[in-house]
């Protein structure tokens, strides 16, 4: 009798659990749907208010802004066309040397090609660098690698100063210095994602291929990297949404000029440079055209995002 009393109020209590728990789930999944709708709606309320702000420059200059080279704040004539092309250069610069070396440091991180107590220091170095501030990295661009790198820019220029990349006298602010400095400042997000792909691929991947007599090498470049691509896109395309909106850095390092130089050692400008340096004294026009701006850039870090979301999903379904 006794046992048929306590089975009711077990199941009694397990049942209040049940529930408790169902609500808990409930409560979890609604505030998840709120904060993933609020940032969706906050992207789409950025978009609006810079698209608003714009307008006028954009009722004005129309498609036009995008492709003519000329901001007169005097005569309120506006052209983009050359902070677009210096982010989108600068940016491929950066690119060309961050995405070799990061994940050349990200192999060597992951396959153990030292002991760990020497690669946890190193990984954590690496990881600190996304702490320094942009402006730290500006100055550190100005009073010690432009003066190391200008002798060996000028030897660079008087070689192969025939082509047009290097047809300029190296410049104390230029185009090719601010990629040397992104790529610095991209190489963590590269390093530490592109990390955390190789070292979360199953064991197996190795095992199975140094048994099917693979070397070490082999292994890395034939199994565990396209197993890993995916990730190590990814970690690419988000370095380049940081090097298309780096702000101090490029404002710092890269001249500010308003026209268009084919030569890397030449003085040019971006995106965000050019708002950080006309947005407190503008009004009117001018302000709108770097509303306009910011819009274009926004718009440019948005796109690398769902093309690097497409890309992944391509290499997902394939693998």
């Amino acid at each position: 009798m006794s046992s048929l009393t306590t089975v009711p109020g077990s199941l009694i209590e397990a049942s209040k659990k049940f529930r408790a728990v169902r609500l808990a789930d409930r409560i979890f999944f609604w505030l998840t749907a709120l904060f993933a709708t609020s940032i969706g709606i906050l992207l789409l309320w950025i978009t609006y208010d810079l698209f608003v702000t714009a307008w006028p420059a954009i009722q004005t200059y129309g498609l036009e802004f995008l492709t003519t080279s000329t901001w007169n704040p005097v005569t309120d004539v506006f052209g983009a066309l050359p902070q677009i092309y210096g982010t989108l250069v600068s940016s491929a610069i950066a690119l060309l040397f961050a995405i070799p070396i990061g994940i050349g440091v990200a192999i060597f991180l992951s396959e153990d090609f030292l002991p760990s107590k020497i690669l946890t220091p190193i990984a954590f170095t690496v990881e600190l660098l996304a702490a320094i501030p942009s402006v730290v990295y500006g100055m550190w661009g100005i009073f010690v690698l432009i003066p190391a790198i200008l002798p060996l820019l000028d030897v660079i220029h008087q070689t192969l100063g025939w082509i047009p990349l290097f047809g300029t006298e190296p410049a104390s602010r230029q185009m090719f210095v601010l990629g040397l400095v992104l790529a610095i400042m991209i190489l963590p997000t590269i390093i530490a994602l592109s990390r955390d792909t190789l070292v979360s691929l199953p064991p197996e991947l190795r095992q199975g291929s140094m048994a099917l007599g693979s070397t070490r090498w082999e292994t890395i470049l034939r199994v565990l990297l396209p197993a890993g691509l995916s990730g190590i896109i990814g970690s690419i395309m988000l370095a380049l949404g940081r090097a298309l909106g780096e702000t101090m850095a490029a404002a710092m390092l890269i001249g500010n000029a308003t026209n268009i130089n084919i030569s890397l050692f030449a003085p040019a400008s971006t995106i965000s440079a050019q708002i950080a340096n006309q947005f407190a004294e503008a009004s009117g026009l001018q302000e709108a055209s770097l509303f306009y701006i910011a819009l274009v850039l926004m718009l440019m870090t948005l796109g690398v995002n769902i093309l690097a979301e497409m890309i992944i999903n391509r290499f997902q379904e394939v693998e």
